[in-house]
């Protein structure tokens, strides 16, 4: 290493670990530290509730970078160990033991992690979250192939969770409050597939439920009861409702935050101009989409350290991905790419077949124009999407819904 500078890279996961690979690869030859709060390699998120939950991956099969990776491009790893402050002024990392390291630049990874609502019993052993390849482990193992789950919460990792422990031959309960799964992230319309989904493939669901209390016998969770007084007896217990930025560090040190996240620009940069944020933290001015936005997607830790290191190194970049998830239940895989949140949109349009579960949805808003989409088991089709939304031009709604006009000739 040449340069005498040094970046903190905070948070071990996909997009801390990015972080200090785009850095490398953008010729930034200073001294990268890694921290990292989990004792396992960084690792990908997604497959905890997906391949990695059905046994279809291990860990090693979704690590970011392989432990040699990291020494043989001078990353210094630091697994186990957490940032527990920070000094802006005195551009400062504290660590568990107290001691510090200096930087000159930062970037705060740090993710998120599950919300814990108060539910009398939450705690009791047999209870679960799930945001850590051991939570997942733990899951997996109390769950068996043929045990009891209840999930409270019918949001993707509840979903997912749902559908993988079906197919590994459990007995699955979902618990939603809403009357419609998803219907805060995607909206009742295409929620309804979801459900629908779920209980053709033996999924018990309870829509439109509140829970009252986690049963708890001799310290350990045995069931779930419900406001009308019903009685659901579990193996174990996934609270999944969602998930909570790790902003603490953040609002601590004094950077601008709200609720949400820390406040960046479209380049990533805080309101300390030698800190950046990334992925599930980063409140970010989309220049594209002319708004702030928070999305707690994979592709964001995926594709925004590129953006970050860019920024940390002085260079002008600007973060205009269109936000993208996917998901992958039973029979059913889909890409949304766009942002329509629930009181944007004016209608859904439908292209496809809803009973066969092939079909692309598209939310509008009251000009005609393409907030965002959803290809449900068809493929190839992302990029095209991608344009209807960017362009901001109005389409004709019913030569959008039909399947044998072009996507490129919808144009209103």
């Amino acid at each position: 290493m040449s340069s005498t500078r040094t970046f903190i890279v905070v948070g071990g996961g996909l997009a801390g670990a990015k972080t200090a690979e785009a850095l490398r690869a953008k010729d930034f030859d200073g001294s990268i530290i890694l921290l990292s709060e989990e004792d396992h390699l960084p690792y990908e998120r997604p497959p905890l509730s997906k391949e990695h939950f059905a046994g279809k991956k291990a860990l090693a099969d979704f690590i970011v970078h392989r432990g040699d990776w990291y020494r043989d491009h001078h990353v210094d790893l630091r697994l186990g160990t957490a940032a527990t402050a920070l000094d802006l002024a005195a551009h400062t990392v504290t660590l568990p033991d107290g001691s510090t390291l200096s930087y000159d630049k930062l970037a705060l990874a740090t993710g998120s992690r599950s919300r814990r609502p108060p539910i009398s019993g939450s705690d009791a052993a047999g209870v679960h979250y799930l945001r850590t390849v051991d939570e997942s482990d733990a899951l997996i193992e109390a769950v068996g192939e043929h045990g009891r789950l209840v999930v409270i919460g019918a949001g993707w990792i509840g979903l997912e969770v749902g559908a993988s422990a079906r197919e590994r031959g459990a007995d699955v309960t979902l618990v939603e409050a809403a009357e419609v799964p998803l219907s805060g992230s995607i909206g009742p319309e295409i929620g309804t597939v979801f459900a629908e989904l779920h209980r053709e493939h033996g999924v018990h669901l309870h829509l439109a439920a509140k829970v009252e209390e986690i049963l708890v016998e001799h310290g350990r969770a045995t069931g779930v009861r419900l406001g009308d007084g019903t009685v659901l007896p579990a193996d174990a217990v996934l609270v999944a409702v969602g998930a909570a930025p790790n902003i603490e560090l953040a609002e601590q040190a004094g950077l601008d935050v709200d609720g949400g996240g820390v406040l960046v620009d479209a380049g990533l940069q805080s309101s300390d101009p030698d800190v950046v944020a990334v992925g599930d933290i980063a409140a970010h001015l989309h220049p594209r989409l002319g708004t702030r936005i928070r999305v707690e997607h994979w592709a964001n830790a995926l594709n925004q350290p590129a953006v970050a290191a860019a920024t940390m190194l002085g260079h002008t970049a600007h973060y205009d991905n269109l936000p993208y998830f996917f998901t992958d239940q039973f029979d059913l895989g889909m890409e949304y790419v766009g942002y329509a949140p629930h009181d944007s949109y004016d209608r859904v349009i439908v292209r496809g077949d809803y009973a066969t579960r092939e079909f692309i949805a598209f939310w509008l808003d009251s000009g005609n124009r393409v907030l965002a989409g959803m290809n449900v088991n068809i493929w190839d089709v992302t990029d095209q999407i991608k344009q209807l939304v960017s362009s901001s031009a109005p389409v004709d709604p019913d030569r959008l819904a039909d399947p044998a006009v072009p996507l490129v000739d919808v144009s209103g």
